[in-house]
């Protein structure tokens, strides 16, 4: 009885999660209910679940998304071109160091359902969520915004980002295209953005207040304050000036494989071992191995 509670009460909250998805979805007019016309084949889609903490690693809240099977998209039809540029590691070094030598104010700002914002130029049509229609309406969505999964959906958003930003005065990067600069007679003020998530930083607080009123006039945004958590790598400052640490990053990949408890080891295998092809068996899922070499490779890529 009470493991079935336990059930019931985490199905109502992801219940609810999808709801808070779907409203998005029609405040943003993201697709229209449609006939699928002759000659189109429809992408499918499904939910991605994922629980979201805090810097803190406390509970943040319960996130259900919709994607689009992108991988299903054909070339030419379906899609174009999707490059997006995206940050660069050293420029966030490169930001950092300004800021603290300038004493200059970093800020951290999130967009919410980022991709959402975009406009698509192609005509794409989707089954609709499952439970999302009445049975025998027969109807699919033909897509209006972007979505996520979609092999597109990252540079229409960059494209919808670079647009607004540039209303305003600001000027994209030469160094790096995922960097924006504004300079006046009285400040200077610098977006770095990766996906939906971007660093705001200058040396006038009005500059920054008046950015983020603009930037939530055109998105639905999220300030989360003083520059903590971004690249994976925290960020802590102090009148010393701004250090860096890879701690939290680290600390989750050891959670993840059961590892908090090891030791230091000056090697990282055993020099005496030696593999042999013909004696060991084939890893019946490999996606987490590989999940986990994709975070070490990014782990030693990110250190401070």
């Amino acid at each position: 009885m009470i493991l079935n509670r336990t059930l019931m009460r985490r199905l109502v909250i992801w219940v609810a999660a999808m709801d808070s998805e779907l409203q998005a979805l029609d405040a943003n007019h993201t697709w229209q209910l449609v006939p699928l016309p002759v000659g189109h084949r429809p992408i499918g889609c499904r939910w991605v679940f994922k629980i979201k903490h805090r810097v803190d690693g406390s509970l943040e809240r319960y996130k259900a998304r919709l994607v689009a099977r992108g991988f299903t998209q054909r070339a030419g039809i379906d899609y174009r071109e999707t490059f997006a540029p995206v940050a660069k590691l050293i420029v966030v070094r490169c930001l950092l160091s300004l800021a603290a030598i300038r004493g200059w104010s970093l800020h951290q700002l999130d967009v919410h359902n980022a991709f959402l914002h975009s406009d698509l130029t192609e005509e794409i049509y989707m089954l609709p969520p499952p439970g999302y229609l009445r049975q025998g309406e027969g109807l699919v969505c033909r897509l209006t915004k972007s979505l996520y999964g979609l092999k597109q959906a990252s540079r229409s958003w960059f494209q919808k980002f670079h647009s607004a930003i540039q209303d305003i005065g600001f000027h994209q990067s030469r160094a790096d295209y995922s960097m924006f600069t504004k300079v006046t007679s009285n400040s200077i003020t610098v977006i770095l953005l990766y996906v939906d998530d971007m660093v705001i930083t200058s040396d006038d607080e009005r500059a920054i207040a008046q950015l983020k009123c603009f930037l939530a006039s055109r998105f639905h945004i999220k300030d989360l304050g003083p520059l903590r958590f971004f690249f994976g790598i925290e960020v802590a400052r102090s009148k010393a000036g701004i250090s860096i640490s890879q701690r939290k990053y680290t600390l989750d990949i050891l959670a993840e494989v059961g590892f908090m408890g090891a030791k230091p080891a000056a090697l990282p295998a055993d020099p005496d071992f030696k593999i042999q092809s013909n004696t060991s068996e084939f890893i019946k899922d490999p996606s987490s191995f590989r999940r986990l070499i994709g975070k070490l490779i990014y782990l030693t890529i990110t250190r401070p």
